[in-house]
């Protein structure tokens, strides 16, 4: 069995407008040591992550800890989101309509192909392994829908504050046959 463990990041500090620079808060920092504990008796084959600063730096100890160098998939970046776009009215339309978003922002479709197309390469690349994925709240919803189509804008709202969440989904070759949620720290949704 290949088991992926989805680690979506700890609290970003949202005072930084670009996404891909965004950084951990302070708090966020110290939850990274939760996931640490929460992988530390799990070994881990590889690591790889969105390139977003705040993925990269929620795994960056546990893969430390295991001995990982963290390679980087652009294609596993958070969805581009557009002005105003981060509220429950956004999210009810998108998730209705995953061809949908707004002018300046990405459709959730779009988020879910590039990020299945990088899982499925992980999963053909690393059969048999356990492997560590730094992802995004929508990222990660994309993936559990493709999975499973009734995780929507519910699954969604559901997990939006939990910062850092891991999740472990277990293949068979590319068939997904469980999922575990490993770790949960509630954060307040801003």
């Amino acid at each position: 069995m290949t088991n992926v463990y989805f680690v979506r990041h700890a609290l970003p500090d949202y005072s930084c407008a670009d996404a891909a620079l965004r950084p951990l808060t302070e708090e966020g920092m110290r939850d990274t040591a939760e996931v640490v504990r929460a992988m530390k008796d799990i070994h881990l084959d590889f690591a790889i992550s969105s390139p977003y600063k705040r993925s990269i730096d929620t795994i960056k100890q546990t893969a430390d800890e295991h001995g990982l160098k963290i390679e980087l998939d652009d294609r596993l970046h958070e969805r581009i989101s557009g002005r105003d776009s981060n509220n429950h009215e956004m999210f009810q339309k998108r998730w209705a309509d995953l061809s949908f978003c707004e002018s300046d922002g990405e459709c959730i479709q779009s988020v879910m192909d590039r990020n299945i197309a990088a899982l499925n390469d992980i999963l053909e690349t690393h059969e048999g392994e356990n492997i560590l994925v730094g992802t995004h709240g929508t990222a990660l919803s994309s993936i559990l829908h493709y999975y499973d189509n009734s995780f929507g804008v519910e699954g969604f709202l559901r997990i939006i504050n939990f910062m850092p969440y891991i999740v472990r989904l277990g293949f068979e070759g590319m068939e997904l046959v469980e999922k575990e949620e490993i770790l949960i720290i509630n954060k307040p949704f801003e």
